[in-house]
């Protein structure tokens, strides 16, 4: 909740309520449809690791101009986060003392579905979504049994095992509490087997992952039209600075792997073939702060075999393009649990590098196919 998408998406909200804030950059702002939240509905609350309040946080990020920190987002500095659950074998390059006090995984959950009953009492909310803002966490081994069945899982919990990182705890938390939970990570949380399972018999609506807002969303508009034009794609190279938190975390190389598992998996599905030379770097680069720059080379051959390149170089801030799409994510889920829909949302895969499916079929990555399917579910009713 301290983290700079989670304070400047809780920043946008408070300053809509205030007046002092327009609706520029939320992909739903003129959506009119019956069930989904206003913006001025929205309360926060949430877990970190640092205990420091949010109008402190959001300074020391600095996305946020002092002016609107002491202006239409003041709310902030009354805001604290709850003690959060921490594991530095799954995110080793962020440390934190505001610990939750748990001495095993049941207790930890246990924790985190008190905590979600007691905001759910004292903010007299309608409903709740969890959403994982947290740091990417490194991969797991997927093919351990403990990640396949409910059953195992609910065993590995009680046993402590310790393939089980803080983002499933979070999600398994949520799960059972009937609060729909999305990942805007490219942790592993929700979408092993087992949980997969757990919010299908639950009935509770899952989403992610790892938020689609720079260099991936830009790859998902061009990639399509490229392919629309027969124009072959021989090569694409992809590189990325940024050095905010979410930079420094990924300094990690298990971590990175994460995120690079999540980026590089779009091409292939959109153009129909390999692109064998697909290379995708990030690189923490500390002066940056929030402001990211991704550049990418496409290497490309028309007709007549004639060989051509496309540069991209977008330069823009981590969390201003992040926070809308926190925000949107939020209500669509509402929305969905509103309607009585759980298990995988499929038509939040606009929203995601990533996106969870329902049965095991390829993911849609194509921006303007993921765009029509979202409008289709919002529209349906």
């Amino acid at each position: 909740m301290g983290g700079a998408v989670a304070t400047t998406a809780i920043a946008g909200i408070e300053m809509i309520k205030s007046g002092a804030n327009r609706f520029d950059g939320l992909p739903l702002a003129d959506v009119a449809v019956p069930g989904l939240s206003h913006y001025r509905d929205l309360v926060f609350g949430g877990w970190d690791l640092n205990g420091e309040d949010l109008g402190s946080a959001a300074q020391e990020h600095g996305v946020l101009s002092r002016d609107e920190l002491n202006d239409g987002a003041s709310a902030l500095k009354s805001m604290r986060p709850w003690a959060a659950v921490g594991n530095e074998r799954f995110c080793r390059n962020i440390q934190g003392r505001h610990l939750i006090a748990a001495k095993s995984h049941r207790e930890a959950v246990e924790i985190i579905a008190a905590d979600l009953a007691r905001f759910r009492k004292e903010s007299d909310a309608e409903r709740v979504v969890m959403l994982n803002l947290a740091s990417t966490e490194v991969w797991p081994d997927l093919s351990l049994p403990v990640l396949a069945t409910v059953e195992a899982f609910e065993r590995g919990l009680d046993e402590n095992d310790p393939a089980i990182g803080p983002a499933m705890l979070y999600a398994y938390a949520a799960i059972t509490s009937g609060v729909p939970y999305a990942n805007f990570t490219p942790s592993v949380a929700a979408d092993v087997p087992a949980l997969i399972e757990l919010a299908k018999r639950r009935n509770v609506g899952v989403a992610g992952k790892d938020g689609k807002t720079g260099q991936t969303f830009m790859k998902t508009v061009i990639a399509p039209a490229l392919r629309a034009r027969s124009l072959h794609v021989d090569g694409w190279f992809s590189t990325n600075i940024l050095g905010n938190r979410d930079g420094l975390a990924l300094d990690d190389p298990a971590s990175l792997q994460s995120k690079l598992n999540t980026k590089g998996c779009v091409l292939e599905q959109i153009l129909g073939y390999p692109v064998e030379d697909h290379l995708v770097d990030i690189r923490y680069y500390r002066p940056r702060g929030d402001d990211k720059e991704a550049w990418d080379n496409i290497d490309i051959t028309g007709f007549l075999g004639k060989r051509m390149q496309i540069k991209v170089n977008f330069l823009c801030k981590d969390s201003i393009l992040a926070a809308p799409l926190a925000i949107e994510i939020a209500r669509v889920m509402g929305l969905a649990d509103r309607r009585g829909e759980g298990g995988v949302q499929e038509q939040l895969g606009v929203f995601f590098k990533a996106p969870m499916v329902a049965n095991g079929h390829p993911p849609e990555h194509a921006f303007h196919v993921q765009e029509q399917m979202l409008a289709d579910w919002l529209n349906k009713h």
